[in-house]
């Protein structure tokens, strides 16, 4: 197919170059994408994909909820679980320190308790990472990254 176009100084001139699809690798390509299927396809991808990214932030979003629920859980019965260990040690004191009473007199008594509970402190003190620190972290990692 010959296409006239003007010159420079303004006559026709006739082409005899084809402007015909080539049928080169990227216009072969190019036309593979044009086709309405296809545009169709692709656009179903990308519902596909948003879709997707959106039913993964719901996931993520639920997998923080019941994270953080499981460490307040634990925190809760941590607590709770503490408050009754404290009245049963406290009420445990005073039964230890009336039994001592005849012994060493009244005064001796609550100051020996005391001192018990002084060195259980340092203990604790001094041991902290080992007894406090590195079974907690263990532990909140073990729920945390959890599946």
């Amino acid at each position: 197919m010959k296409i006239p176009f003007l010159t420079r100084r303004g006559q026709r001139k006739q082409d005899n170059a084809s402007h015909e699809p080539r049928q080169g690798f990227f216009h072969q390509d190019f036309h593979m994408f044009s086709n309405d299927q296809n545009i169709e396809t692709i656009a179903q991808l990308v519902e596909s994909v948003k879709h997707y990214a959106s039913l993964q932030g719901e996931n993520v979003k639920l997998e923080v909820v019941e994270k953080t629920v499981r460490v307040l859980t634990v925190v809760a019965m941590t607590a709770i679980l503490s408050l009754i260990l404290m009245l049963i040690l406290i009420y445990l004191s005073f039964a230890a320190a009336f039994a001592l009473t005849p012994l060493v007199g009244s005064v001796g008594a609550f100051l020996i308790i005391a001192g018990i509970y002084l060195v259980i402190l340092l203990l604790f003190l001094i041991f902290r990472k080992r007894w406090i620190e590195r079974p907690l972290v263990h532990f909140l990692a073990s729920i945390l990254l959890s599946n």
